[in-house]
């Protein structure tokens, strides 16, 4: 499954997949890939079972299939104690880096401004 979701254009595909089921046409134009290469991701997707394919008239449109990304996520679910942990101090890090920042624009506002105030007298 993992080699199936690690080639980029399929995640993207995916991706699209998700909000709502899609032609291939209106893949190929939102991904602006070539419609040979976008048939050819969403066979390798479909027999892996991550998409399925409906007839409409004289085309095809193609949904995402939960199950496969739900057996991914349960998988996963048990490795997520060790990158959580690092993404909330990772969050809070970037969070304190935000504050000292706009501390800094205060800082550097309030100088020049003392200097300007200087410079008219």
């Amino acid at each position: 499954m993992f080699e199936i979701i690690a080639e980029p254009n399929r995640r993207a595909i995916l991706t699209l997949l998700a909000s709502s089921q899609q032609s291939v046409g209106e893949i190929q134009r939102q991904l602006d890939m070539p419609q040979p290469t976008v048939s050819k991701h969403l066979r390798v997707l479909r027999e892996a079972g991550f998409v399925e394919a409906t007839v409409d008239a004289q085309r095809r449109l193609y949904r995402l299939k939960p199950e496969p990304l739900q057996e991914i996520d349960a998988w996963l679910a048990q490795f997520r104690r060790f990158w959580s942990a690092h993404v909330d101090a990772l969050e809070r890090y970037l969070d304190r880096m935000e504050y000292t920042k706009e501390d800094q624009a205060k800082e550097n506002q309030a100088t020049a401004t003392k200097r300007k105030t200087r410079r008219k007298r």
